[in-house]
């Protein structure tokens, strides 16, 4: 006790002693540094992405014009996605991170300022929401090498779940609060939050931990780094398969709940309300995906999350039909789920079969195939719907998930996959010891 001089050591019972809230073994300090700032950059995020949009309807510009600033963010992080994460495998990750951060912070900022105090034009809002999304080009393969590197051992599936739960829900949050502010203080208010957020995140994310990682030998270039990613990626058949496949399903999906869902919505489900409960259902459902995962670990781990792909071809079938709205929520709960099961398979595959120096890479070009066609789909989405028809053309969507995904799995490594346990990576790394010694000066002379 204080004030006590008594050199008698206080004896507290068991009873009395405070309980210590122990951390699983898997969420060491960067795990649990990265969860928070994902957290609050999705918070901020997803209510801005509503906020932009509303802002420019404010300015006086249409729905061309929206699409025009959309596609402003997407068009950079296509072109410098690779280059992001040769960068991120060369430099220190959370560095990358931060200054990306900084970088979103400075543009969401300038946007904000610009709503707030003036009449912004459409050509600035272009040039900040394109910032926005070169610096998410450097950010996504920086903090997806990031997050691989800060986990081991056997409860990768289970921190990545948690990981990915938390990034889900803080977006349904996001989302639902930043609809909210825009309605009550308007959409430059939302921005601004959004600078806000990404300055704590980012100030979070330097106090990242890389002393584990080896530093990076002196290598050729820019494009020597960007070559060995690549032979990484098409070394591995299971990996450059479902990157083409996604490049695919991403596309058409997209273009079905960015083009086709509002206006099935608006036409025959009654308006934006009925279309906004079914994609909270999808969030939902990717929530109670990423639960699943934190108990289920499937030992053929891409077999699994492949076959959790089909789903994705529900919600343009139900569109198609269309289903009345429970219908249709019902059917977005069960595909969010389902692609949270092959998200969490996906990522829990790339941490075990890609080297640590080559994350970044090779997350790059997996972003890079999961984005690039979305810019075209959405664009020609309509020009298809007056070609075949609106129905028509969300068959083909559905049609197009369903046959690329069935593709995939004629590939012998995506069914084969099989989980490694903590046993079985302990004795591959004491074989290859032992190759080691044997291949040695004393091995190749005998």
């Amino acid at each position: 006790m204080a004030g006590d001089d008594s050199d008698s050591p206080e004896v507290t019972s068991p009873a009395a002693a405070p309980r210590r809230v122990r951390r699983p073994e898997w969420a060491g300090r960067n795990y649990v540094l990265l969860t928070a700032a994902a957290i609050v950059t999705n918070l901020g995020t997803h209510g801005a992405l509503i906020a932009a949009a509303f802002a420019v309807l404010d300015a006086g510009g249409d729905g061309g014009d929206v699409g025009l600033v959309a596609a402003a963010r997407t068009l950079p992080l296509v072109l410098f996605l690779l280059i992001g994460g040769a960068i991120a495998d060369r430099v220190p990750r959370h560095r990358v991170m931060v200054a990306a951060n900084a970088l979103n912070c400075l543009s969401q900022a300038a946007f904000a300022f610009l709503v707030l105090t003036g009449d912004p034009q459409l050509w600035q809002m272009m040039l900040l929401t394109g910032l926005c999304g070169a610096g998410q080009a450097f950010f996504n393969p920086a903090a997806e090498g990031m997050l691989l590197s800060s986990v081991s051992g056997e409860q990768a599936n289970r921190a990545f779940a948690l990981f990915r739960m938390a990034m889900h829900g803080a977006a349904i949050g996001g989302a639902a609060l930043g609809g909210a502010l825009i309605a009550a203080v308007g959409p430059g208010w939302v921005l601004a939050i959004d600078a806000a957020a990404f300055a704590l995140a980012g100030a979070l994310r330097a106090f990242l931990d890389v002393s584990h990682i080896a530093p990076r030998e002196p290598g050729g270039g820019m494009l020597s780094d960007l070559r060995e990613g690549w032979q990484e990626v098409i070394g591995r058949p299971w990996l450059w398969s479902i990157v083409l496949q996604f490049s695919v399903v991403v596309a058409v999906v997209g273009a079905a709940e960015a083009v086709y869902g509002p206006l099935v919505a608006e036409d025959e489900l009654g308006g934006a309300a009925p279309w906004g409960l079914a994609l909270a259902a999808f969030g939902a459902g990717t929530v109670g995906g990423a639960l699943v995962m934190m108990r289920w670990k499937p030992r053929r781990l891409l077999l699994a999350g492949t076959l959790c792909v089909f789903p994705l071809a529900l919600p343009s079938a139900a569109l198609a039909v269309p289903l009345p709205v429970s219908g249709l929520a019902a059917v977005m709960f069960f595909s969010g789920i389902a692609i949270e099961v092959f998200g969490v398979s996906w990522m829990t595959a790339l941490h075990q079969e890609i080297p640590e120096e080559k994350f970044s890479r090779v997350s790059a070009y997996d972003w890079f195939g999961s984005v690039a066609m979305l810019p075209l789909a959405t664009a020609v989405a309509g020009p298809v719907e007056s070609l075949v028809g609106r129905h028509e053309a969300l068959w083909g969507c559905a049609a197009l998930v369903v046959l690329v995904t069935a593709a995939v799995l004629f590939v012998p490594d995506v069914r084969n996959l099989t989980r490694r346990t903590h046993q079985v990576a302990k004795a591959e790394a004491a074989a290859l010891a032992v190759s080691a010694d044997t291949e040695g000066p004393a091995g190749r002379l005998g």
